[in-house]
């Protein structure tokens, strides 16, 4: 079995949930695509990093993100910065021909992205985004079976991924609530539903955006109350290209809400509907289903999903429940088995850069409120 070296840059939750997908790929799948071997661990704070390798068997901790990409024992370099960082990870990746996974967004601004997507050129590499919700095990079905034709043409749609973790005013500004980090639910959330629907549905063609601060200001690091720039919440009008409209949702102010990503896609022949919090199980309606007599067949139906992915994942069955984690696992299972067999992969690296200038086309639409119409081709 070949062996993969595997270098992390950045250690928050990320990094520790990447580090799960590595760590657990030999029990979910069997065979293992590779062999991981965790050599080096890097944070801005080096008692993170430390404490890491201590945990988690890496064999080197460092601060420096360089000292990470320029090993040779290193193969993939997998980045979980906060955004704004992205960039200069991904440039130095790229110089060293590593290859690469980045979480998501792939950078801060379309700014950053547009200096990736010029690198890119003649990189070699295995170039991977960790957008784990396409791997949700109900928007994989559901994927597969909108291309059987289940729908037929899309006639509406709506989406959304909901938090509460900003309702409370008394809550301290982190990165993800600064607009200079590349924070805002813009970037934070609506990257992911946004991505899942393109994958489902189909591209965009234009968005019509608004968005919303709840608090003016919040308490900063000292304490002291700061300006709020970046957005707890955004509603996105969709067209597809066909016509078909839709709403898009992300907010960190939904009360209630834990980790919630919602889908509904209406069609002439059918409609879907899953919800995150509930990933066991895909819902499926079908005009095809008799509604005589009496009703007939005819109305909303559970597919177990489950634990129902295709071999050689589904460890450790397809009756047990699944949670968050598998997602991550399964979307990295996706990456290295790429590496392994040296292959393109989706979603990559091109297809981040794709996803940064649909959140750009957003953040644009909301600042002015009018429809802005997405290009078929990634701008360069």
């Amino acid at each position: 079995m070949r062996e993969i070296g595997v270098g992390i840059v950045g250690f928050g939750l990320m990094g520790r949930v990447h580090t799960y997908g590595y760590r657990t790929l030999p029990f979910f799948f069997d065979p293992a695509p590779a062999r991981i071997r965790l050599v080096a661990v890097c944070d801005v704070r080096r008692e993170v990093a430390e404490k890491a390798r201590d945990e988690f068997g890496f064999e080197l901790a460092t601060s420096d993100a360089q000292a990470v990409i320029s090993r040779d024992d290193i193969q993939v370099v997998d980045i979980c910065t906060p955004n704004h960082f992205h960039k200069d990870s991904l440039l130095a990746a790229i110089r060293a021909g590593k290859h690469i996974n980045c979480d998501k967004p792939i950078t801060g601004s379309w700014a950053d992205a547009q200096k990736v997507q010029r690198a890119l050129k003649g990189y070699a590499g295995i170039g991977h985004m960790e957008l784990n919700s396409r791997f949700i095990l109900p928007a994989l079905r559901a994927a597969q079976l909108i291309q059987e034709g289940f729908l037929g043409q899309v006639t509406q749609f709506r989406a959304g991924y909901f938090h509460a973790g900003s309702v409370d005013p008394k809550k301290p500004i982190g990165w993800k609530q600064e607009a200079a980090a590349g924070g805002g639910v813009i970037n934070d959330l609506a990257s992911h539903v946004l991505d899942v629907m393109e994958c489902l549905i189909g591209p965009l063609a234009e968005v019509r955006a608004e968005s919303q601060i709840l608090y003016p200001e919040r308490p900063g690091a000292s304490g002291t109350l700061v300006r709020v720039e970046a957005e707890d919440a955004v509603t996105i009008q969709v067209r597809l290209r066909d016509g078909a409209m839709g709403v898009i949702e992300a907010s960190k102010i939904a009360t209630g809400s834990n980790d919630e990503i919602r889908v509904e896609i209406h069609g002439q022949r059918g409609a879907l509907r899953f919800n995150s919090m509930d990933p066991n199980y895909l819902e499926v309606y079908s005009v095809s289903d008799p509604e005589e007599p009496l009703g007939g067949l005819r109305g909303w139906r559970r597919v177990d999903t489950v634990n129902r992915f295709a071999k050689p994942g589904g460890w450790p069955g397809p009756k047990f429940s699944i949670g968050f984690l598998r997602s991550h696992v399964q979307c990295l299972h996706n990456f290295v088995s790429a590496v392994v067999e040296e292959r393109k992969v989706r979603p990559s690296l091109e297809d981040g850069i794709r996803l940064q200038y649909l959140l750009e086309t957003v953040r644009e639409s909301a600042a002015d409120g009018s429809w802005h119409k997405i290009a078929k081709r990634t701008p360069c």
